[in-house]
């Protein structure tokens, strides 16, 4: 059987009041749209998704990619989903997130017709002082939560934390957070859309009308427990990130030549998060820079990657 060859992908956009410009100047992000808030790196989302941006498949969208050479690409681990499983972004906060929360599955497949939302972040810069909202800073009552909310006090009862990069937060469904400004971030997620805004700063859209808030869901979904400690990521060349029912997530910084060995369990994805490289497989090569994101379909393989660079590398677990 044909070894089926990794691809670049071209990313959808979205420019939320809060973005900026550091994707465009910094990772090669190139279009129309004056501010850039989030890049769909690996999207099959129906609220938008990425294209194919290199070989006989380019100009393809993601799901017609897919059904074109085979679901078998996604590995045996996504067969358990009916729907395409992982999104994964970059997003630039120029300005502050509102502060909001995920459903589970199972609240947002009878609520919102999709799936929830676990996530992690990877920072991967920050403006010096920068912060960000990760659940709560100790346990509390829905009837603490529901006053703070309608007092405008949320952020007292928030575990707030200043970031540097490298850090890295799991959050699963329920836990209330935010970006906050001056954070550029590699998102990996569940395949979701779905959040409930609780606080948004009073912030007005570009019609001028106050964006709408989602409180009663939020507090039949959010997490009252005291965040957990964050854990220390090392500075070691191959490290884990994050991992979970949904997703494993790894950092590969390297200088030369490494091998990575492909499995039929998972397609990978490889975000380009610093650097510039080739990446070789059965007898093809891929060149690839800082902000470029790649698919490799789920085969038994391997891949050579020469390089100098860092690559956040995801997978269905």
């Amino acid at each position: 059987m044909a070894k089926l060859s990794p691809v670049r992908l071209s990313p959808t956009f979205k420019d939320y009041l809060w973005g900026g410009v550091r994707l465009k100047q910094e990772f090669n992000k190139s279009c129309d749209l004056d501010r850039v808030a989030e890049s769909w790196e690996l999207s099959a989302h129906r609220d938008g998704q990425s294209m194919i941006s290199s070989g006989e498949f380019s100009g393809m969208c993601l799901t017609e990619y897919i059904d074109t050479i085979g679901k078998s690409a996604l590995g045996s681990n996504s067969e358990k989903y009916d729907y395409f499983p992982l999104l994964i972004k970059l997003i630039d906060a120029k300005g502050d997130l509102s502060i909001q929360v995920h459903p589970s599955d199972e609240y947002a497949l009878s609520h919102e017709g999709e799936y929830g939302k676990t996530e992690m972040w990877y920072i991967l810069d920050c403006d010096e002082g920068a912060c960000l909202y990760y659940g709560f800073a100790r346990d509390v009552t829905r009837a603490d939560y529901e006053s703070a909310i309608k007092e405008g006090r949320l952020t007292e009862l928030l575990n707030k934390v200043s970031v540097k990069p490298g850090d890295v937060f799991f959050i699963p469904a329920g836990t209330v957070h935010a970006i906050g400004a001056g954070i550029l971030i590699c998102e990996i997620q569940q395949n979701s859309n779905t959040t409930y805004r609780v606080y948004d700063y009073n912030r007005r859209d570009k019609d001028g009308n106050l964006r709408p808030l989602h409180i009663e869901k939020a507090l039949e979904v959010s997490s009252l427990q005291k965040s957990p400690t964050l854990p220390d990521i090392s500075e070691d060349d191959d490290v884990l990130l994050a991992e979970c029912n949904y997703f494993q997530v790894r950092r590969l910084r390297f200088k030369g030549d490494v091998q990575l060995k492909t499995e039929t369990t998972s397609f990978v994805s490889l975000v380009v998060t610093e650097g510039q490289g080739t990446l070789y497989f059965d007898h093809e090569s891929l060149t690839f820079a800082k902000g470029d994101s790649i698919f490799v379909p789920a085969q038994d393989g391997y891949l050579t990657i020469s390089g100098h660079c860092e690559l956040i590398l995801s997978k269905v677990n």
